[in-house]
């Protein structure tokens, strides 16, 4: 391959392989959000960077934003956002490049492990999910 002509995944390319790698997910993984919005952004803003005490741009890859499917009541509430996931593209490039791994493995793994840590997933659970995605 020549990769002197060969440009960085851009946001849509990001965005198209997340959509790929959760449509793989295993149910039981996908079943804890339902319907949820996958959302590619180069970085993570000043507010979320902040909640967390991130130090740099580069220490988040992603982040899950949501209600539990279990803590929402019947009744929708007017005003609830959708259940978010946000990659962060230039974190999850730099990881890429100083790691093993296809970009769509890394990504998979961002995925698994948001949801797993939104929802109180064991290591151990959110590493057999990953398996189950191979």
């Amino acid at each position: 391959m020549d990769w002197s002509e060969v440009l960085p995944p851009s946001l849509d390319d990001l965005t198209d392989i997340a959509e790929e790698s959760f449509a793989k997910l295993p149910d039981e993984l996908r079943a804890l959000v339902q319907e949820v919005t996958i959302r590619v952004q180069d970085f993570p803003d000043e507010e979320v960077m902040k909640g967390l005490e991130c130090e740099t741009e580069y220490d988040l890859l992603g982040l899950f934003t949501g209600v539990a499917i279990t803590d929402r009541s019947e009744m929708e509430i007017s005003g609830l956002m959708p259940n978010m996931i946000f990659l962060y593209r230039r974190p999850i490039l730099d990881y890429w490049a100083e790691n093993e791994g296809t970009l769509g493995e890394v990504i998979t793994h961002v995925l698994v492990h948001e949801i797993g840590h939104h929802f109180g997933l064991s290591d151990e659970d959110m590493e057999r999910l990953e398996q189950q995605t191979e």
